[in-house]
């Protein structure tokens, strides 16, 4: 539908004499956008039938039809195929208008998110909140490399009957990253962006945001130099924030030396290479790409000999759960994680009802706790441990 009277209660209770002709509106609305879309389907190429994948395969219509339901007497191979030729052929459409069951799916992969505690726990909950009671079924799908190699996207959707997907935690590397750039299947990812398909939308929060409020929050502490620790650059989101880091030190007026920065795929690996390299040029506080690298690097530096944040200051970035509970309690930036999964589901919803939305960013918040201090006067007597 193009829009329900039922979302605009407050609407049409301030125009109380006027509910009916908004009804009417949006009843016309409807029709025009309607026929809108029927005429853009006239103008364009045909959409395929079952006849059409069955002349195309030299199969029967009957056959076409078992096979795009599943049935257990066509082989795999045969309904891979028809399958296949179905999306190539733009059937999925109307697969998908026709579905009696309305299911859409998150495609999960490199997040944790089955307790409550864990980063991608409120980010679903958010999505099922908006999803379900709109009376979709939502499934949850532990997406590998091995199902992405071996089915393709659309193929993957049409075989399950999914109208959209919500995707989280997938890296540039993964094969159907390539399929998304092509894909006719409503999609919306969470820190992840794909140009110039009109079925993709991006959400997230303003990643430029949130590192300016940790540089200028340690900018009005004194400190001048300022490293920054991050996971492997292997992301979108990594490249995002590793850009916007340097962006807002010289939005500040701070030095920007891609000496001060450091990232590495291991925790472990990080705080062992960069995070010694990063205390001996004199850094006097750290921005970290994520919470558990900051904990990390808090740890590491007391385990040093260093006092957080007396000696050295440390910023996450997402607030996690635990960031409340670290030692001492971790100064962040949020992510609103429930809003998130809101805002995946509207852009869906706009998605599925041909609003072509591109990118749904929500605002960065900064989180003072304990790890973050005044600049210390000086740091040329601080000695590491084994020093």
């Amino acid at each position: 539908m193009f829009l329900q009277t039922r979302n605009f209660p407050k609407l049409i209770l301030f125009f109380h004499g006027y509910s009916l002709h908004f009804s009417l509106f949006f009843y016309i609305m409807k029709k025009v956008t309607m026929n809108s879309n029927e005429k853009r389907t006239q103008k364009g190429a045909p959409m395929a039938t079952l006849q059409d994948i069955a002349d195309r395969l030299n199969i029967s219509k009957g056959t076409v039809s078992k096979a795009l339901n599943g049935a257990p007497d066509i082989s795999e191979t045969l309904q891979k195929t028809v399958l296949e030729t179905a999306v190539e052929m733009g059937y999925t459409k109307i697969r998908r208008q026709k579905a009696a069951e309305k299911k859409l799916c998150i495609l999960i992969e490199n997040v944790d998110y089955k307790e409550s505690h864990q980063f991608g726990y409120e980010i679903l909950l958010g999505f099922r909140q908006l999803a379900e009671p709109a009376g979709y079924t939502v499934d949850i799908v532990d997406t590998t490399e091995k199902l992405q190699k071996s089915t393709p996207y659309d193929v993957f959707m049409l075989q399950n009957q999914y109208l959209g997907a919500f995707v989280v935690g997938f890296s540039l590397n993964d094969p159907w990253m390539k399929d998304f750039q092509t894909s006719r299947t409503p999609t919306v990812l969470y820190d992840n962006y794909i140009i110039a398909n009109p079925n993709m939308a991006y959400v997230g929060i303003d990643n430029n945001e949130g590192m300016e409020l940790a540089v200028s929050h340690l900018k009005k502490l004194g400190h001048k130099k300022i490293g920054y620790l991050s996971s492997a650059l292997g992301s979108h989101i990594m490249q995002i924030r590793h850009k916007a880091f340097f962006h807002a030190l010289k939005q500040n007026g701070l030095k920007s030396d891609p000496t001060y920065a450091g990232s590495s795929y291991y925790i472990t690996q990080c705080m062992e290479k960069h995070l010694p390299r990063l205390l001996d040029l004199g850094i006097t506080s750290i921005v970290c790409s994520h919470d558990l690298i900051a904990n990390a690097a808090m740890i590491q530096c007391q385990q040093l000999g260093y006092k957080v944040p007396d000696e050295i200051s440390i910023i996450g970035f997402d607030d996690l759960p635990i960031c409340a509970y670290t030692s001492p309690p971790l100064t962040t930036i949020r992510q609103e994680r429930i809003q998130l999964g809101k805002s995946a589901y509207y852009a869906l919803d706009s998605l599925m009802n041909q609003v072509s939305i591109g990118t749904l960013l929500l605002h960065a918040k900064l989180i003072e706790r304990g790890s973050t201090g005044e600049v210390p006067q000086t740091n040329n007597n601080i000695k590491r441990t084994g020093d």
